[in-house]
């Protein structure tokens, strides 16, 4: 809509959770970094919580994307499973088919004999479970379970859990506290400063293709970061906005009345005006 306007290669504030576009600063540096650590330790299980359009599951794939050289990744999207659903689901995920047909013990040590294959082979295999607070208690349990599979020295299989604070309220009930007590490494995400969200504004253009001079003013950015409270999320869904609205003025800065457009046609995040109506620039 506005590439060619802007100069720009790709869409630079997309909600997609694009790993080119990753920002390695601030937590998710640290946060990639503890991630990094603990999974070459060989622990159990790491958790990382962040609220809602922090960046958790960026985070998550550009882990998944380093991991792929050296470990057998199992991704699970959608954690709202019963026991039975997850272990499934890691089953088909370590490739041993669909096994919905056989008992749970059967399948569970269908489960462990791939792993210790795998361990044998020299392969680690890392869970990765995006909203992870979605997990029943049930399978919160299962994962326990899964990951008192070891040998002397290693666990066969480690856990990652990606989760909002819920899932830190969630730990804390009594019948969750064995879990809880192996979480050895864990990172939490948070807004961003007002600094750290121009560098993250700038870095999304640059890495879009966009050279020219500075698009956005010390105004507007003044302006994005009192609507946003620096969460990267809105912070995307602004800037697009914004720079459609330049876009449908021919104008080629994004200045403080651009993001103002934005921020009036996103009160709610959920109902969104017509896109024919930021390009008409029918405000004033």
């Amino acid at each position: 809509m506005y590439l060619q306007h802007f100069r720009l290669r790709n869409y630079p504030f997309t909600l997609t959770p694009n790993t080119q576009f990753f920002f390695d600063a601030g937590d998710h540096h640290d946060a990639l970094n503890v991630l990094r650590v603990a999974l070459q330790s060989g622990e159990g299980f790491i958790k990382v919580v962040g609220e809602v359009g922090t960046g958790k599951t960026i985070l998550c794939r550009k882990l998944l994307n380093e991991l792929e050289k050296k470990f057998a990744t199992i991704y699970v999207p959608n954690p709202f499973l019963t026991p039975t659903g997850l272990i499934l689901a890691v089953a088909e995920e370590l490739g041993l088919g669909d096994l919905s047909s056989i008992d749970r013990h059967a399948l569970l040590k269908k489960i462990t004999y791939r792993l210790v294959e795998l361990h044998r082979a020299g392969t680690r295999v890392v869970l990765l479970v995006d909203e992870a607070q979605s997990l029943p208690d049930a399978s919160i349990e299962t994962l326990r379970l899964l990951t008192n599979l070891e040998t002397e020295t290693q666990k066969l299989l480690q856990v990652v859990l990606f989760g909002q604070p819920e899932l830190d309220q969630r730990l804390k009930q009594p019948l969750l506290r064995p879990l809880r007590q192996r979480i050895s490494f864990a990172a939490r995400l948070a807004p961003m400063n007002r600094s750290r969200m121009r560098a993250y504004v700038l870095h999304r253009l640059a890495m879009a293709g966009y050279a020219g001079d500075a698009l956005f003013t010390s105004v507007a950015l003044n302006e994005l970061y009192r609507a946003s409270s620096g969460v990267p999320r809105v912070v995307n869904i602004l800037c697009h906005k914004a720079m459609m609205a330049a876009y449908g003025r021919g104008e080629r800065q994004i200045g403080r009345k651009h993001v103002q457009r934005a921020v009036a046609d996103s009160r709610s995040l959920v109902t969104v005006r017509p896109l024919s109506r930021l390009l008409s620039g029918i405000w004033s």
